[in-house]
């Protein structure tokens, strides 16, 4: 009897907190379906012109437009974009009708094509606001050629602009392709995480009724 009763223990013990953890990354798993709802509401929210002054939390995705002039100088981002490989984001200085600075990412394109000539001139362009969060300890430090993120007030201040940058959706040149902003890159594996603890909760409860149907049907001759 004291074989059973810990075994009885151990496996309730094991499946409990087995199926904590899989509730835990069910409620992480709304948490996460709750916040990219309401970044996807901003992404599409009604487009309006460029605020006054924008703020990098109120206005984070805020869809905008903007007229006035693409201007010489850019800075390239290395980035590898799935099913087209290695190239780089091109953030350029745009000169606003009201007379403000700002960036503009306008997109990707290939490697090849990196230091070509762009565009330059009056233009109209829509998108997002954004303020990515992409630098670590580990990101390397800009050089001459390569910045390896987005920051954005290190990137106004090598442009001398606002440290405002507009993600566009507008295609300003042949050999860019716009990357707007979305919520593909966000991290979601909760269901998966959920999936496997309650897969391993239900592989230990069934162990643990093996265990005990086999103490329990082992003649007491034969007990250990």
């Amino acid at each position: 009897m004291r074989r059973v009763l810990f075994l009885l223990i151990f496996g309730i013990s094991g499946t409990a907190v087995l199926v904590s953890l899989a509730l835990w990354q069910m409620q992480r798993l709304s948490w996460k379906q709750a916040v990219i709802a309401e970044i996807e509401s901003k992404i599409d929210a009604v487009l309006v012109a460029l605020p006054a002054d924008p703020d990098p939390i109120s206005d984070k995705y805020l869809p905008v437009f903007v007229t006035g002039t693409l201007e010489p100088g850019e800075l390239h981002v290395l980035v590898s974009v799935k099913q087209k490989g290695a190239g780089y984001r091109i953030i350029s200085p745009f000169l606003t009708d009201d007379g403000r600075r700002i960036l503009i990412d306008r997109g990707f394109t290939k490697t090849e094509y990196k230091t070509e000539n762009r565009y330059l001139g009056p233009a109209t362009i829509t998108g997002n606001l954004h303020w990515p969060q992409e630098i670590d300890k580990y990101t390397p430090v800009p050089d001459a050629d390569n910045w390896f993120a987005r920051d954005v007030p290190a990137m106004a201040e090598a442009l001398e602009t606002l440290p405002v940058l507009l993600i566009s959706v507008t295609k300003t040149d042949n050999n860019l392709s716009p990357m707007p902003v979305d919520t593909n890159r966000i991290p979601n594996d909760h269901l998966q995480y959920a999936i496997t603890w309650f897969s391993l909760a239900l592989i230990w409860a069934t162990m643990t009724a093996y265990f005990m149907w086999r103490t329990r049907a082992q003649p007491k001759g034969h007990e250990t």
